[in-house]
């Protein structure tokens, strides 16, 4: 019962400890953004600006929802700018900023239209016409602006942000209709470097805690968790049970089939696991940066953690059950074990021997290496995919299903008329779920031997080859 308590305790740990490394990289990332967009984003002027855009309306003013500021933090004496340049230079530009509701009483039964939605990444704005029947006085002689400035080129109003609801309102100066400029927004931010220094001694701090606890939590986690294949021969003297049998790969997958099934608890098995999703994601995430734990770690030692190891393959081994309950082979109808321990009775099992040693430098370019599996795993498994398209002119995204999704959905429709499993549709759904773990380890950067390009079909591993050649080991 301690020993158990223990290892919960450690996996809580490394969780807690990858949530988080996730903050401190996002902190980290963040100061190096900031460094990045002083030297790169700002003008001569000191400004954060956008690419100037085209607005105009029909009416006689442009104006925007209003923009509420609370309480004005330590960086307030930061500044906001709007640059405007009239679209015909016969007719000079106003720009003003005033409290919202002053602007709404000005413009109060005007005809003027307010702009919605605006983004300037992708340039996009939506604009709402206000009905009125009367002509607005000139802006110019109005005493509600807090800034304001009058022209036709970059015509600029610089102001200092303040606490309460403001609105930007962009008109001809002699008040007539139809406004037209091209318009741009900068901000000219203070305290950078205090910004940037925080950001970054923060990251350092919150990143120095999550590798403690990571580490510290790795260390209860090990204890033999992940059985390792050896090969077939007789147990040692004094008893002892007999080593498991050598595989083609030194990541076993395997599941038996347990029928009968029901016909239609398949239906609904992926909402039963939900529960199992939303940990899972947790694990997940946690085993992600874990892994980058392990990166460093075998850059410096050539040794995966043990501790890390294990939990790894933890995640890998609930995530395959539940897998193989629901989604990936539904080859059984008892419910997955909340746990990242191996349970040997259930049908669904997973293991991946431990490297006593590791490269250096293959652990540098294995996800590189990957690339080939992983487009197939991709065919297997199904995602998203994103690429360029000069259509759009813009990054475009295709998603898709695979091809186990696809079988396990024509395995269920046949379970569900006949109450049989049909069997050769087993053995290629396990083929395809065993070439998603090789390289899941692979990619964990659990081993260094290079995932063969073969589909092992059927619920067992297939037995090693005999034939003298040893795995293959990519860059070794």
């Amino acid at each position: 019962m301690s020993e158990n308590r223990s290892s919960a305790g450690s996996v809580v740990m490394i969780v807690l400890g990858s949530l988080i490394g996730l903050i401190a990289l996002a902190l980290l990332a963040g100061g190096g953004g900031v460094i990045w967009a002083d030297h790169a984003k700002k003008d001569s002027a000191g400004y954060f600006t956008t690419n100037d855009h085209r607005f105009e309306a029909p009416t006689y003013a442009l104006t925007h929802q209003g923009v509420k500021i609370g309480k004005v933090p330590w960086i307030g004496d930061t500044k906001i700018r709007v640059r405007a340049t009239a679209a015909d230079p016969a007719k000079p530009v106003f720009v003003g900023i005033a409290r919202t509701d002053d602007v709404q009483r000005y413009l109060a039964n005007v005809p003027h239209t307010e702009t919605e939605n605006l983004e300037y990444d992708a340039f996009s704005v939506d604009y709402r016409n206000v009905a009125g029947t009367q002509a607005p006085g000139r802006p110019g002689a109005q005493h509600i602006w807090a800034a304001s400035a009058v022209g036709t080129d970059k015509v600029s109003v610089a102001w200092p942000i303040q606490k309460g609801s403001w609105s930007v309102v962009v008109m001809n100066a002699d008040g007539s209709r139809d406004v037209a400029a091209d318009i741009d927004l900068g901000a000219n931010v203070k305290h950078l470097g205090l910004i940037t220094g925080g950001l970054f001694g923060g990251g350092a701090i919150l990143l120095g805690l999550a590798a403690l606890l990571i580490l510290g939590g790795s260390r209860g986690v090990g204890g033999g968790t992940s059985p390792q294949p050896v090969v077939d021969g007789p147990a040692a003297a004094g008893g002892g049970t007999a080593p498991l049998e050598a595989s083609v790969y030194p990541a076993r997958l395997e599941g038996r089939l347990e029928e009968p099934l029901s016909r239609w608890l398949w239906l609904v098995k992926w909402i039963l696991v939900i529960p199992h999703f939303i940990v899972l994601a947790v694990l997940w995430v946690a085993a992600a940066v874990a892994t980058v734990v392990a990166w460093f770690a075998i850059l410096a030692t050539g040794r995966y953690p043990r501790g890390i190891f294990d939990f790894n393959v933890g995640v890998l081994r609930w995530t395959w059950r539940v897998n193989y309950y629901a989604t990936n082979a539904i080859g059984t109808d008892r419910y997955p074990p909340f746990t990242l321990a191996e349970v040997p009775d259930y049908p669904a099992t997973l293991s991946v021997e431990y490297p006593e040693r590791l490269s250096r430098g293959l652990a540098l370019v294995k996800w590189i290496l990957a690339i080939p599996h992983l487009i197939v795993v991709g065919i297997f498994s199904g995602g998203a995919w994103f690429g360029w398209t000069a259509w759009h002119e813009d990054w475009g995204r295709m998603t898709g299903g695979g091809l186990i999704g696809i079988l396990v959905i024509v395995a269920g429709a046949v379970l569900l008329f006949t109450g049989r499993y049909p069997r050769s549709v087993y053995d290629f759904v396990m083929g395809m779920n065993r070439w998603n773990l090789r390289v899941g380890a692979y990619v964990l950067l659990m081993r260094d031997e290079y995932p063969p390009f073969r589909l092992d079909a059927g619920g067992s591993e297939p037995p090693a080859q005999v034939d003298g050649e040893p795995l293959v080991t990519a860059g070794a």
